[in-house]
């Protein structure tokens, strides 16, 4: 005679190994390595070498640990030594240094690309991005997916070495990784990004040249225009949805100048109009929510030019946004 399990035994085993399974998901918790990118030589003012030990001193590893992730913080990188270049363009800037950076940037995301679920950048000025995103772009290639960039940027960033007027080469990041001519003597690009995978919002400050590139090459561009006419939840909601659909790897790269000075005064590079606190949270917890994020830029934090910490505070408050902290979580700060 066969005895078969009552309806209740069956129910209690079933939630016995319901309950299992979750304590073995909670035990197996996502890891965050977190690098420091001290570099300055990009920017027209001193003071973003000290970004990274602002973040740290603001906390941004223990809110990323109490959110339920296993950080580890690899310290700050250091850039590779190059021999002096000079270039025809006599405005740039710095080419060896940016040379090396990029170089040693590059090699280190590919490495915690490889090696953990979501590598941070801790910033610097924004020329950083041209070593993290090859790098993390490197390993979507390894993987056979598409690497997709959500730029959020007062800047387009699309100068190359022989359109930038001023030499600051923390305009240049997005037309290195994109794989635009012009960058002659920095690393060439294991696996460059698709212009048309990367989207800039909050775009307010553009030059000609840099119009006329982003037209040329398709980059997706909602400006404070389209932000202020749309809000932020239908453009993103878009972008979000091509990368879902390609199954792609998202780098976000959060330049402080996205922000509006009036939050967020420590950069060196302010232009009025920028997102609000509202918008800037609602975009990281549409970016937590969809699941899709695999790396992260905190770029152009001057510790020199801020006001009692506010906006390291405020960076790493929406870095623990996109990692999972919901507004009504957070303890109210007075700004």
């Amino acid at each position: 005679m066969i005895v078969r399990p009552s309806p209740q035994r069956g129910d209690q085993r079933c939630s016995q190994e319901m309950n299992a399974s979750r304590r073995r998901k909670e035990n197996e918790l996502k890891t965050c390595q977190i690098l420091g990118a001290p570099v300055q030589s990009g920017a027209s003012q001193p003071g973003c070498l000290m970004g990274p030990d602002a973040f740290r001193t603001a906390g941004l590893s223990r809110a990323l640990t109490e959110l339920g992730w296993a950080v580890t913080d690899l310290g700050d990188a250091t850039p590779t030594a190059e021999p002096e270049i000079s270039h025809t363009n006599s405005a740039v800037k710095n080419l060896d240094a940016m040379v090396g950076w990029t170089r040693s940037l590059s090699k280190k995301a590919l490495e915690m690309a490889r090696s953990c679920d979501l590598p941070v950048f801790l910033g610097g000025d924004h020329s950083m991005s041209a070593g993290t995103v090859s790098g993390v772009a490197e390993r979507a290639a390894e993987l056979g997916k598409e690497q997709f960039v959500l730029w959020l940027d007062a800047h387009a960033d699309l100068h190359t070495l022989h359109t930038t007027a001023s030499g600051n080469l923390h305009g240049t990041p997005v037309a290195y990784y994109t794989g635009q001519p012009g960058f002659e003597g920095l690393p060439p690009l294991a696996a460059p990004v698709d212009p048309r995978n990367v989207s800039m919002m909050g775009i307010r400050s553009v030059d000609p040249e840099e119009r006329r590139r982003v037209a040329e090459i398709g980059i997706e561009v909602a400006d404070m225009r389209v932000l202020d006419e749309q809000g932020v939840v239908r453009p993103l909601g878009v972008f979000l949805d091509r990368v879902s659909k390609a199954k792609g790897r998202l780098h976000v790269s959060l330049d402080v100048d996205f922000l509006d000075p009036g939050i967020a005064p420590a950069v060196g590079t302010t232009v009025p109009g920028g997102a609000t606190f509202r918008e800037a949270h609602l975009i990281m917890e549409m970016l937590h929510d969809s699941g899709l994020v695999t790396s992260l830029d905190l770029a152009e934090l001057n510790p020199f030019l801020d006001e009692r910490g506010r906006t390291a505070r405020l960076m790493t408050d929406l870095a623990a946004s996109l990692f999972g902290r919901r507004v009504f979580d957070r303890v109210t700060t007075a700004f």
